[in-house]
């Protein structure tokens, strides 16, 4: 007889898991980091400094209201049983957001509804995830974690590249824009790239509410999961020792994370400043380091599986420090090319089993809620690696230094993950994430 595989009538659903993970990323790269955000510095804003301040202070208040609101939301979704129906409200806010970039021309007057739409399109995209990733630990087959971790991570790096692809050559820098548009001075085919995020979006995120399964619902009315939600969530802090485990894995992945987003937001100004690459270069650099991101992601998620989360997420961590050195080291920009696309292989498994990791120490009942907190604990540090490198650079003028900060938060991460305990085997339960006298 042959064992029937643990995938068996999965497939599609764990397919349409991940494809949404594809679907959501192209908002960050499209229109958060690259095209739209250097057009909106560039050509709406009174100044690029004036651009500069104004996005980052739309991102830093959008994230602020992520972190605020992902345990709360997590907590009342936890009692209402169902995911989906925040996940397509709050994909709705994001398409919508994307949609209204379409009006933003050229010109000052448009500053606010532009830096407007950022923060919503980024509250709806991140709090989505929340819900999102809390599908995971039932979704995936016992032993599977890691791998389904893996993939919708890879998807999504290849997904946010692939949008940008055909933003920028599609629609930016060609003769013949897509749809007949044209570079006029309303930079029609620049602002185009905000519907084609949402187009983009809703393709790829539909086939969640089609095939993946949902949590049933609770029968618990609004007023009552509210209710009920909130009273969980308090009585989570309050009982916060019970899940010391939990909390070390949440100050331990914070750390890294940061250190993480901190080396992507950095690293083209960096590659840009140190080694001279022009803008044409760092598209380039920035599409090879998430192809190696992805190809990472896909490759540690069977070690994952294999080994357990917390050691991938040690050797991952490993990896980054032992090229991290030689990389800020070396002045020749082939071998920059080659260190920074093999940090690449590293940073996506060590976000995809952190990912995993947190599906496993998740309390039955209590998933959403807990990647809430692990949002949240995200949020809560992420200023802390832009600042060190920033007052290392200027304090020492040199991107180097400053760029070496990094490593520090990896180290750091490094050393309190020793400390967590994963589950061995299995469907993680309430007893496998809390503590008692220890």
């Amino acid at each position: 007889m042959t064992t029937p595989s643990p995938l068996a009538g999965r497939r599609v659903a764990i397919f349409a898991w991940c494809l949404y993970d594809l679907a959501i990323t192209a908002f960050g790269a499209v229109i958060a980091t690259f095209i739209f955000a250097v057009y909106f510095t560039r050509s709406v804003a009174e100044s690029e400094v004036a651009g500069t301040a104004a996005w980052s202070q739309a991102v830093s208040l959008a994230g602020l209201v992520v972190a605020v609101l992902s345990p709360v939301l997590g907590a009342i979704a936890d009692r209402a049983g169902r995911r989906k129906p925040w996940i397509a409200v709050l994909t709705a806010l994001g398409v919508v957001a994307s949609l209204m970039m379409w009006f933003v021309t050229p010109t000052p007057s448009s500053a606010l509804l532009a830096t407007a739409m950022l923060a919503l399109g980024t509250i709806g995209f991140e709090l989505a995830v929340v819900f999102y990733n809390a599908m995971l630990p039932r979704l995936a087959p016992v032993g599977w974690i890691g791998r389904l971790s893996g993939w919708g991570w890879a998807f999504g790096y290849l997904g946010g590249m692939g949008c940008l692809v055909l933003a920028l050559f599609g629609l930016v820098q060609t003769e013949t824009p897509l749809f007949g548009l044209i570079d006029t001075v309303d930079a029609a085919n620049v602002r185009a790239t905000g519907p084609l995020v949402a187009v983009w979006c809703v393709l790829f995120a539909l086939p969640l509410f089609v095939w993946t399964p949902d949590e049933p619902a609770t029968g618990a009315t609004l007023g009552r999961a509210v209710r009920e939600g909130l009273g969980t969530l308090w009585q989570t802090v309050r009982e916060i020792r019970r899940y010391r485990n939990i909390v070390r894995f949440l100050i331990a992945s914070a750390l890294y994370r940061d250190g993480l987003i901190t080396l992507v937001t950095f690293g083209g100004i960096y590659a840009a400043g140190t080694f001279g690459m022009d803008f044409g270069e760092i598209v380039i650099f920035a599409i090879a380091l998430n192809v190696s991101a992805a190809i990472g992601s896909i490759a540690f998620a069977w070690v994952d599986d294999w080994i357990g989360a917390k050691p991938t997420i040690e050797i991952t961590l490993i990896g980054l420090i032992a090229l991290g050195i030689p990389t800020l080291l070396i002045t020749e920009a082939l071998w920059f090319w080659v260190l920074a696309i093999g940090l690449g292989l590293f940073i996506g498994p060590a976000q995809a089993a952190g990912r995993s990791l947190m599906a496993r120490l998740c309390p039955a009942g209590m998933e959403t809620e807990m990647f809430g907190l692990y949002n949240l604990a995200g949020k809560a540090v992420a200023f802390l690696g832009p600042l060190v490198l920033g007052w290392a650079t200027e304090t020492f003028a040199s991107q180097r230094v400053g760029m070496g900060t990094i490593l520090l938060f990896f180290l750091a991460g490094y050393l309190l993950m020793l400390t967590v305990r994963e589950p061995s085997a299995g469907r993680p339960t309430a007893a496998a994430a809390t503590e008692s006298g220890q």
